[in-house]
């Protein structure tokens, strides 16, 4: 069975190797037809402590870590990425 992988926002690094994830996802409401936004958080392992509140990062679905930990953090997703520029 393949691993979930998501992403979202570190919201607190303040754990020691954890950081908790605000992954949001958008649904279209069953009656009305409105796309709303859910929300959910979730404790990811953070092997070396290197990730800080406010970045984007992917997380990786894992075996049981601890009572609450059952992601672990894959990596960064670079949201400030430049394209290449040609010189000409």
């Amino acid at each position: 069975m393949p691993k979930r992988v998501l992403t979202g926002n570190v919201v607190s690094d303040k754990g020691d190797k954890t950081v908790v994830v605000l992954v949001e996802r958008k649904v279209k409401h069953p009656l009305y037809g409105k796309i709303i936004r859910r929300s959910k958080k979730y404790h990811a392992h953070d092997e070396a402590n290197e990730y800080k509140a406010g970045e984007t990062v992917r997380i990786e679905e894992t075996a049981p870590i601890s009572k609450l930990k059952t992601w672990k953090v894959v990596g960064r997703v670079d949201t400030h990425a430049t394209p290449n520029s040609v010189d000409a």
